[in-house]
């Protein structure tokens, strides 16, 4: 599973766009490069239903905002991505 698709099924498992997530997240203070995983991996359990997985992908634009290695752009692996740069503001955005 790409990094976008883990992204994407958070708005799928939410209902709400990554975006719209990450504002919840700042509300609640669970904002910037100090926030610890477990708090977010909590939040997201508790409200959501959210495994682990799906919550580390938010913890890390959290953390370290919308950029991800390129490792993995450009490659047929499953875990390819298309950008390097996650899409945040949902999918329908995208149509």
């Amino acid at each position: 599973m790409s990094f976008q698709a883990y992204i994407d099924a958070l708005e799928s498992r939410t209902g709400m766009t990554p975006r719209a997530l990450l504002a919840v997240a700042a509300e609640k203070g669970f904002d910037g490069p100090q926030v610890k995983a477990g708090a977010v991996i909590e939040w997201l359990k508790e409200d959501y239903g959210v495994g682990r997985g799906h919550a580390m992908a938010l913890v890390h634009v959290i953390k370290h905002g919308a950029q991800i290695s390129d490792r993995h752009v450009g490659t047929d692996g499953s875990h390819r991505d298309a950008s390097d740069v996650l899409l945040l503001d949902g999918v329908a955005a995208r149509r």
